[in-house]
């Protein structure tokens, strides 16, 4: 394993901000920490960097203890949300900064700028001043000025959430490329779910300062460890069932779940798990909210209230009924 944290434990005060926090991270690989806003994510990874002092624990790399390491001797790159460019400066500038901050020769650095620049998708931006750039386009820069002097681990805190919602996912896709193409060893701090399982390999959630789950993406999106993850994974409604023969039979109905053991399970519904049907459990709609390729509803039910989706072209309001059957792609087993 490269980077190893062991039992991380950061104070303020009287306040434990991150309490025994364990991860590995591997050559090559990208871990997102997930979690909302105060669960402690970025406040470990300053931890990791060695800008947050520990409490207790060991932060390693490939086996050597980091504690008496210097941040700037660490070899770790680093991206923030804003970037953090210096306006004065034009590109070129901006990412030899990098490179002068860990002695590279100056005649190198041309060619490894050009080279970055290209790498990110700006080739020819050399003499453009940065207070000329959009927004993804100075993330950009910044992610380029981490990587010119080729970090051993490139941390990324929060580095698209000030980006509006269309860019923002044009970006996470083309970082989950450059870092794949280039097997960077990755840490990325986010709140945004689709981010996080667009780029990371693994995730590790993380909700008032521990680690609740941690584990491959397609797992932990699939069997969240607890209700907390669950609901921090968009699960909205709760059903206890049985399961027999990969078959779980809820009171709004059955559900092929294959892996589910025999037994009592406990199964969590995002909004898409239960669709409006020609058959199935009868309801009243309370709310209706259109998006653009589906409408949102809130349904009461006989002893409950539940969210669900119709098709975009349902022309639905309060007060309809509506009958509603569960969909297999929408559910998750929880505390598997």
């Amino acid at each position: 394993m490269a980077l190893s944290v062991r039992d991380v434990t950061v104070h303020y005060g009287s306040f434990t901000a991150v309490r025994d926090a364990r991860l590995d991270l591997a050559d090559g690989e990208v871990l997102a920490l997930l979690g909302p806003s105060g669960s402690g994510k970025s406040t470990l990874l300053r931890a990791i960097t060695g800008l947050e002092p520990m409490s207790v624990g060991t932060v390693s790399w490939d086996g050597a203890d980091l504690a008496a390491v210097p941040v700037h001797k660490r070899g770790f790159g680093l991206v923030f949300q804003d970037g953090q460019l210096f306006p004065h400066r034009d590109v070129a500038a901006n990412i030899a900064f990098g490179l002068r901050m860990h002695a590279v020769p100056r005649a190198q650095h041309a060619k490894r700028v050009a080279e970055l620049l290209d790498l990110v998708g700006l080739a020819g931006f050399e003499r453009r001043r940065v207070t000329e750039l959009s927004g993804g386009q100075a993330q950009r820069v910044a992610l380029a000025r981490a990587l010119a002097p080729e970090p051993r681990l490139l941390l990324l805190d929060e580095p698209l959430s000030g980006l509006d919602a269309g860019l923002r996912e044009q970006l996470a896709i083309d970082l989950a490329e450059l870092l794949r193409r280039s097997k960077i060893t990755a840490l990325l701090v986010t709140h945004d779910q689709e981010e996080a399982f667009t780029l990371a390999d693994r995730v590790a959630v993380l909700d008032s300062g521990e680690i609740r789950q941690e584990g491959a993406v397609g797992s932990v999106w699939r069997r969240p460890a607890d209700e907390v993850v669950a609901r921090f994974l968009g699960v909205s409604t709760f059903l206890s069932g049985t399961a027999e023969s990969g078959v779980v039979r809820t009171e709004l109905g059955a559900v092929a779940v294959p892996d589910a053991p025999d037994g009592p399970v406990r199964l969590g519904l995002r909004p898409h798990g239960l669709r409006v049907a020609a058959s199935g459990v009868f309801g009243e709609v309370t709310a209706a909210v259109h998006r653009r390729d589906h409408v949102r509803l809130v349904v009461r039910l006989a002893e409950s209230t539940v969210d669900a989706i119709a098709p975009a072209s349902a022309d639905l309001r309060a007060g309809d009924p509506v009958h509603l059957t569960i969909d297999p792609d929408g559910i998750t087993v929880v505390g598997l």
